[in-house]
């Protein structure tokens, strides 16, 4: 099981989010679409091995985490607007209950929330968060092939919007890079599919 949590700093958690306007009025909804699609989905499908917690922290009122489960997933199409749209009609919704996940279709559910409470939720597993100023998440040693099978454990990675992470208190974590360049987000995560996919021994 691969798990994203995704920041949205000034993401609008709550209202009508102006579809032509993502990026800024939207609060760079646009970054955490473009990382929840290449979290999820593949040319021909979705990734069933794959959640993706996206954490819209802009406003106004208390955060929103929405959750997209690849495993239950239907009808999300490849289309940054179509996306949008969807994450439109949840954040029109009430918020529900903190750490309460209320369904809103098959393999989308939201909940109140912050950050440390969805590692809290996810403390069964190691927690990666992407910092390009930090050790390779990889073996550096190690050549491929490594190995016939992917990794199958259950890890967690955390990635921000444009802003910095503030210092995040759970336990079981580290912090990894993915090279010396700040990539953007929907890179990042591709990146790590990649290394998850192909097996490669991890720096953990």
């Amino acid at each position: 099981m691969r798990r994203f949590a995704v920041v949205g700093h000034r993401a609008m958690s709550k209202g009508k989010l102006p579809l032509n306007d993502l990026a800024s009025a939207g609060g760079r909804m646009d970054v955490l679409i473009r990382a929840l699609m290449a979290g999820l989905m593949t040319s021909h499908g979705l990734r069933e091995n794959t959640v993706v917690v996206l954490h819209l922290l802009g406003g106004p009122g208390p955060p929103r985490r929405i959750k997209f489960d690849g495993a239950t997933l239907k009808g999300l199409h490849a289309d940054e607007r179509s996306i949008a749209g969807t994450i439109g009609k949840v954040i029109a919704t009430p918020l529900p209950p903190i750490g309460h996940w209320q369904p809103i279709t098959a393999g989308i559910t939201h909940s109140g929330g912050d950050l440390e409470l969805t590692l809290r939720e996810w403390n069964d597993a190691t927690t990666v968060i992407l910092d390009a100023n930090t050790p390779r998440l990889w073996n550096e040693s190690a050549s491929l092939p490594l190995r016939s099978q992917p990794n199958s454990d259950t890890l967690n990675f955390v990635l921000s919007d444009d802003q910095p992470l503030e210092s995040i208190n759970a336990e079981n974590v580290s912090k990894r890079s993915l090279g010396e360049h700040w990539l953007q987000g929907h890179m990042a995560v591709g990146i790590v599919h990649f290394l998850l996919d192909e097996g490669v021994d991890l720096n953990l």
